[in-house]
């Protein structure tokens, strides 16, 4: 406590929030910029968006409950915390929809404007909660953020009252501000680079964030502030990046490395389209952004522009790949380099699109007609994602082979502090033409599928070098020249081939690694978007003197050529998977061990003491 001020301050490792309300209250910009004040200040920070699928739902329902959590920490974070301590409710349907996640005992700041009886009614209360015992043991503060901003911006003159509404956000957004110590010029100058060329907007932006951070200074209802301290995170140039950002920075980093154009070929659909809206301002890095006017087209052009020369990439989720197998395939068969990237979400069918699963994983090895391996591959964070295009790329290129990089919907839109690489640290992939030849030659053909003595790999030709023209099509193949083939022989040999490049690559892919003791009670195996949660539980396990480990893999299709012996070192194996046990499915099937699968249908990501209770009870 301070003697200068008659408040608390509270200094404290971590805080997790949740800013909840309506899709049209601007609770993502929000959380956007609390987070990166956070960032600059110097916190570790990791978040987690929810918005509802439609453009916009009924307001005031639970359907329509757009929410936005952020953790911010002194110390190095893995996931958006478990469950918020603090709640920001703009309406009667964020506290009812939020309040079963908040902590028992956390602090509600809540818009009382919003709780009228027809508000209340939308979000199926009888009874105001405000005014009776049902929140009991949290601490509520009880603040009129509609009428205050009006208040506030009654003097800006050039927009409507509807206008000046939607700033009430950042009016909350100062409060928060305040209550957590957190500067208010990152804000500020997003507002002016934002709103500069309109002046109304900008002065009820800036005043309304301005007199939200004023409320709390002087008003009595705040009597407690908390301090996070920046943490103490390894030197170097940090940003803020989503999944999806770093996705398409590490596509274009892989086609520089390779000095290759870079096309992206995509159709929208959540949760991949940020990609392609990332990279198709980017031409003058040499990227061709393509919007096709459906999957399968998006996926003929990729198909097309690897045939040409470019580092071919296509983005989509999981109904994009089922209406893609076809022409992935035909790609499989051509055997041209490219990246396939499915940014998971919930199905079957349209499913929920922007909630996260991992149910693809099966999909990526099998769904696709007769004997078709393609290398699949997944980041585990949002910052990984750069570091597995850029892999994605490189191993595509060995192979002459579609490669599948599955993230998912959590990892996606997930952000996190991102530690600048050296560019000139990055290795170049080494490509290699075939050079032109004069019709006859040395006596010699050109033989395009003429696999390469270490890779299998056939000679990547570019259409119009002299000499080097060859059929291409979906036909079965003889080997070699790749002519049209029914020979039972030709056939097997093709298969057999295109198998055995894909599980060559085993060779190349890092040994997996191990987090914990290398041997003991229990090996918790996780892939994607699990390995925050997975990692955080597995290491307070650790510390509790329990003899588990953890194995993430990245490399999924082929598994990393030490596993096997890893798993047979542990008396136990779980893996947590937001599937029906997919990956248990197929180490099961791979390596005839005994796995316990610990599957979670519920579209969002696994707590950190949902994995721990996990541990417990199977070491209790």
């Amino acid at each position: 406590m301070s003697e200068k001020h008659d408040y608390m301050i509270e200094e404290v490792d971590s805080i997790v929030i949740r800013f909840a309300g309506d899709s049209g209250d601007g609770m993502q910009l929000t959380g956007t910029q609390f987070t990166n004040t956070s960032a600059v200040f110097g916190n570790d920070v990791s978040t987690m968006p929810d918005f509802p699928a439609e453009i916009r739902a009924p307001a005031g329902t639970l359907p329509g409950v757009s929410g936005f959590q952020v953790q911010f920490s002194n110390q190095d974070i893995l996931t958006p915390g478990d469950s918020p301590r603090v709640l920001v409710a703009m309406n009667p349907a964020a506290l009812k929809k939020t309040l079963p996640e908040l902590q028992k005992g956390g602090t509600i700041i809540v818009n009382t404007d919003a709780f009228t009886q027809q508000n209340l009614r939308k979000a199926g209360y009888d009874h105001n909660p405000l005014e009776d015992d049902s929140l009991q043991g949290y601490t509520v503060h009880k603040v009129p953020l509609t009428s205050l901003n009006r208040e506030a911006l009654k003097d800006v003159e050039g927009i409507s009252t509807k206008e000046k509404d939607r700033c009430q956000n950042f009016f909350a957004l100062g409060v928060v501000f305040w209550v957590f110590d957190r500067p208010m010029s990152t804000t500020l100058d997003w507002i002016e680079k934002k709103f500069g060329s309109k002046p109304a907007i900008k002065e009820a932006n800036t005043k309304a964030l301005q007199m939200g951070y004023y409320f709390g200074e002087n008003t009595e209802i705040f009597r407690q502030r908390y301090q996070v301290r920046p943490a103490t995170l390894n030197p170097g140039t940090y940003r803020k990046v989503t999944g999806n950002e770093a996705t398409a920075l590490g596509l274009i980093t892989a086609a520089q490395k390779a000095g290759k154009p870079l096309f992206y070929g995509a159709y929208p659909i959540t949760p991949a389209t940020d990609i392609l809206h990332s990279l198709a301002p980017l031409r003058h890095f040499d990227v061709r952004a393509f919007q096709a006017e459906d999957e399968i087209a998006a996926m003929g052009a990729t198909i097309g522009a690897a045939f040409g020369g470019a580092i071919a990439v296509t983005g989509t989720s999981g109904p994009g790949i089922a209406l893609k197998s076809e022409a992935m395939n035909l790609a499989l068969v051509l055997e041209l380099p490219m990246v396939i990237i499915n940014v998971q979400r919930g199905g079957p069918s349209t499913g929920l699109p922007t909630k996260t699963e991992q149910s693809d994983l099966l999909q990526a090895m099998f769904g696709r007609n007769g004997e078709s391996p393609i290398p699949v591959i997944a980041p585990r964070s949002p910052a990984d994602c750069f570091n597995m295009a850029i892999e994605a790329v490189r191993l595509a290129v060995r192979a002459m082979s579609p490669v599948i990089l599955l993230s998912d919907g959590f990892l996606a839109n997930s952000s996190e502090p991102w530690n600048l690489p050296d560019a000139d640290e990055i290795p170049p992939i080494l490509i290699t033409h075939p050079a032109g030849v004069s019709n006859g030659q040395n006596g010699e053909a050109f033989l395009p599928f003429k696999r390469d003595a270490e890779t299998l790999a056939r000679p990547w030709a570019l259409p119009g070098t002299p000499g080097l023209e060859h059929r291409i099509g979906g036909l079965a193949k003889a080997p070699d020249t790749g002519n049209v083939s029914y020979a039972p022989q030709d056939h097997e040999r093709m298969v057999r081939d295109r198998a055995e490049k894909v599980a060559r690559l085993a060779d190349v892919i890092p040994l997996q690694p191990v987090f914990g003791p290398k041997e003991g009670d229990l090996l918790v195996i996780s892939w994607g978007g699990t390995f925050g949660a997975v990692r955080s539980a597995v290491g307070q396990a650790q510390r509790r003197g329990r003899a588990v480990a953890h194995a993430h893999l990245r490399y999924l299709n082929p598994f990393p050529r030490n596993l096997r012996d890893i798993m047979s070192r542990y008396d136990r194996i779980l893996v947590p998977e937001i599937n029906g046990g997919q990956l248990s499915f197929l180490l099961r099937g791979r390596f005839a061990l005994n796995v316990l699968s610990y599957p979670k249908l519920h579209t969002r990501p696994f707590t950190i003491s949902e994995i721990g209770d996990k541990i417990e009870e199977l070491l209790g």
